[in-house]
């Protein structure tokens, strides 16, 4: 069990969409695409090496990097080995609000796990992988992590102790509009209020019960109503451009609802059927052409699998 099972392995990390609207940092689905790439390499030099094939311009030193910290987590369980070197090719842009980050550190600490012979288990890479999360945003959370590494839908209900449920969600596909402009993690938590009132704490209790129940019921009219968020949605989607408008639109035309993706500034939104999806993505681009804004879009589906090995 304990031995090593090849020295060289590239894994595909998906992007994910966290909160789902009202599920604060507690709830998360993976998407099928974009994905990110990475080839991680056991080798004899201590610590690890990384070297960034694209042009985000990541740092390389690897206690700044979400990556490379992860990986020296994982390199304190398993003291026979002494370094890797990651090689990263990110499809997903870094400050997009569909877990750049959280795709990097999951898909090393899988990459790696591998090459141990799968020696632990996905909550332990989640403990692992919370190490690279924190440096993008200085927090420890999971809601992108987890799904990531699981696959499909999950709700953390605690992160000490971890404790992560996966969720039988339905089949739903997933519309994403990307405005090009960056929003920070670490800056759109700071922006949020620190004290809530009851009323409107209720009122998210009630969404998040009602969203879980929707999926594990595959109810639809259910997960509609519950896709509403109260108190964070009104704070943060100051940032993001016609945020209100594309969200009613998009309803209008049949999605079941969406909001805010992450910390922004993307924004997804679920639809029962792919015709549905596609005429949102259609209602995102004209919505942000009118007033002049880049973008990229993405029609896709819920990723059931996770963090996936490509080349072994």
């Amino acid at each position: 069990m304990n031995e090593i099972n090849q020295q060289s392995v590239t894994v595909a990390s998906p992007a994910t969409v966290a909160n789902i609207v009202c599920g604060f940092d507690i709830l998360g689905f993976a998407i099928n695409e974009p994905e990110d790439t990475f080839t991680l390499t056991i080798c004899e030099e201590p610590g690890v090496t990384i070297i960034n094939e694209d042009n985000f311009n990541l740092p390389t030193i690897a206690e700044d990097n979400v990556s490379g910290a992860a990986l020296l987590a994982f390199l304190e369980a398993v003291p026979e080995i002494k370094g890797f070197k990651l090689e990263s090719n990110k499809q997903i842009k870094p400050g997009s609000g569909i877990g750049s980050s959280a795709a990097s550190a999951a898909g090393a600490v899988v990459a790696a796990n591998y090459l141990m012979n799968n020696r632990f288990t996905p909550l332990e890479l989640v403990r692992f992988a919370m190490v690279g999360e924190k440096v993008a945003s200085g927090v420890k959370h999971a809601d992108n992590i987890a799904p990531a590494i699981f696959g499909g839908v999950t709700l953390i209900r605690s992160i000490f102790p971890l404790d992560i449920i996966p969720i039988d969600a339905p089949h739903l596909y997933v519309t994403i509009v990307h405005p090009q402009i960056e929003v920070r993690t670490a800056d759109a938590r700071q922006i949020l209020k620190q004290n809530v009132l009851l009323k409107d704490a209720i009122k998210q209790w009630g969404n998040i019960a009602g969203l879980v129940a929707g999926f594990i019921q595959h109810d639809y009219d259910l997960i509609s109503r519950s896709l509403e968020d109260v108190i964070i949605e009104p704070v943060r989607s100051i940032l993001i451009p016609s945020f209100y408008e594309i969200k009613q639109k998009c309803k209008e035309a049949g999605a079941l609802g969406g909001g805010i993706s992450g910390s922004g500034p993307s924004i997804f939104m679920l639809s029962k059927t792919r015709a549905i999806a596609e005429n949102v993505e259609n209602i995102m681009k004209e919505i942000y052409n009118k007033i002049g804004l880049s973008y990229y879009t993405h029609a896709t589906t819920i990723n059931q699998q996770g963090v996936r090995i490509v080349n072994k």
